[in-house]
């Protein structure tokens, strides 16, 4: 099998430690296991060239992102206008090898005329408007407030670049609905992720955990939440695991000695802690994608408690245990505690993530689309 294929990144997918660089990498990965050469762009803004990257692509193209105040004045959403490159353009056009947009953000070349030709597939990560304006809704900094509310306008007038894709990936039942609403060609394309297996201990841990990057304002909501209003006046275990915890956190977790923050921690000892965890306990507020967060505690941990906008419309429903208002998730939380996981919560877990969230079923699905036609 020689396929070649461009892929654009939003930027560097190394290493694999938030939602979106984990889907980029692992399915580097996954591509290059079937045989395909990768041509990998990357938009590049502080992490730097990684070397680890060559192991999986036949060539790896650095830009500089482009970044100042100037831009937010752009009619185009800065996350798009902030990645437009002549330089990438030039070296798309050195072939004629199909391209994979990884987001709307590295969508500011798709309607170029110099590559109407060109076999163009753009995998979606979210419904990105919905997700800004999420973010707005969160965010306590005015200025910060106003520009994701504008950034939520202009990316919703943007959208309809999408025409120019001969397909589009979108990375859950609920976007693929959506987007299959508005433009031709929507294929449902889960996320990828670390995990091979199942690797579960069955059996009990003594502690929930939550886990995420702390410094995203929906993660914020999320752990003040669980402080307040979940482990106030409950005795069980809490750690929280992630970077960039708030001043508003970390002031909410004085004199609360049941909850522990870790912070700066490596992404093997947050997979520890989703495996030796009794509960992964995982909130949210922001019903936009798929949280690669729950993948991670599905396939590593044991109970797995969130509310319904984490779990709607993703086809994991029935291995999450929901709770939607405070006095429910502290009944499961007690419930949970002293339930063992075991043997037969273990298959049907098996069951539904090989079926749908394998990595080699997925990536043979989007390879589909790269050939098709």
């Amino acid at each position: 099998m020689n396929k070649h294929l461009h892929i654009i990144s939003f930027d560097v997918p190394y290493p694999p430690d938030y939602g979106g660089a984990i889907d980029v990498f692992y399915k580097l990965k996954a591509l290059k296991e079937e045989g395909v050469n990768i041509h990998l762009h990357c938009f590049e803004y502080g992490r730097g060239e990684k070397k680890e990257l060559e192991n999986y692509c036949e060539k790896v193209f650095y830009y500089k992102r482009r970044m100042g105040k100037h831009l937010l004045l752009n009619a185009l959403p800065y996350i798009v206008v902030s990645r437009s490159s002549e330089e990438l353009v030039s070296n798309l056009l050195k072939d004629s090898a199909p391209i994979l947009f990884e987001g709307l953000h590295c969508c500011f070349h798709l309607s170029d005329v110099r590559i109407k030709d060109r076999k163009k597939i753009v995998r979606m990560h979210n419904i990105e408007h919905n997700y800004y304006a999420s973010l707005a809704l969160v965010e306590k900094s005015f200025f910060r407030k106003k520009y994701f509310e504008s950034e939520a306008k202009k990316l919703e007038a943007f959208e309809s670049v999408l025409t120019h894709a001969d397909a589009i990936a979108a990375i859950s039942p609920a976007d693929t609905k959506y987007l299959a609403s508005k433009f031709k060609n929507v294929s449902n394309i889960m996320a990828l992720h670390p995990h091979e297996s199942i690797t579960i201990k069955e059996g009990k841990g003594d502690f929930a955990l939550y886990h995420g990057s702390l410094a995203v304002g929906e993660n914020n909501k999320a752990a003040l939440y669980l402080v307040n209003e979940i482990f106030n006046d409950n005795p069980t275990p809490l750690i929280i695991a992630g970077n960039g915890a708030s001043a508003e956190l970390k002031d909410s977790l004085k004199g609360k000695k049941n909850i522990e923050l870790k912070e700066n921690i490596s992404v093997e000892e947050i997979y520890s802690l989703i495996q030796n965890a009794q509960i992964n306990i995982l909130p949210t507020f922001q019903a936009t994608g798929i949280k690669l967060k729950l993948l991670s505690a599905l396939y590593s941990g044991r109970h797995c408690v969130v509310n319904s906008p984490m779990v709607s419309n993703t086809g994991l429903e029935p291995l999450c245990h929901i709770a939607d208002s405070a006095p429910e998730m502290k009944r499961k939380i007690s419930e949970l505690m002293t339930a063992p996981f075991t043997l037969e919560d273990k298959r049907k877990r098996v069951l539904i993530l090989e079926d749908k969230f394998s990595n080699k079923a997925n990536v043979k699905k989007l390879i589909s689309l790269v050939v098709a036609g």
